[in-house]
């Protein structure tokens, strides 16, 4: 299997995202469905977009680490934030769990009008393994 992150010359490049990610072979694709800040027993784990982000990316961690994947093989983001609520905590919590040494995967991001009662941000997955 072979994934490239692409970012031609004529666009923005980023540290933090790729323009695209190409899969040139089959391969085992997860998609993961988005994930809010809730643990295990579906409670909000915090107020903040932050705390919400970091257990976010805990249950990705753990959907992927069951299909023996990790965040590395995550090719793209869609986040969504609740309208009114900063990302920069957010994102934050993705430098914590996001190793630099990866390259980073395309990434979409809406601010949308809300998520429900108490959640403040959504992120959802394509990993390929």
């Amino acid at each position: 299997m072979a994934v490239r992150h692409i970012n031609p010359a004529g666009l923005h490049r980023s540290p933090a995202f790729s323009q695209a990610v190409v899969v040139e072979q089959p391969a085992k694709t997860i998609y993961i469905g988005g994930q809010n800040g809730v643990d295990a027993a579906g409670k909000i784990v915090g107020p903040t977009v932050g705390e919400q982000a970091t257990q976010a990316l805990r249950n990705l961690a753990t959907i992927l680490e069951s299909e023996g994947a990790s965040l590395a093989n995550i090719v793209h983001w869609t986040i969504a934030v609740a309208d009114g609520h900063a990302i920069n905590d957010g994102f934050a919590a993705f430098q914590q769990a996001w190793n630099p040494a990866d390259p980073p995967p395309a990434i979409t991001v809406h601010v949308v009008a809300g998520l429900g009662p108490g959640f403040l941000v959504e992120i959802g997955a394509v990993a390929v393994v």
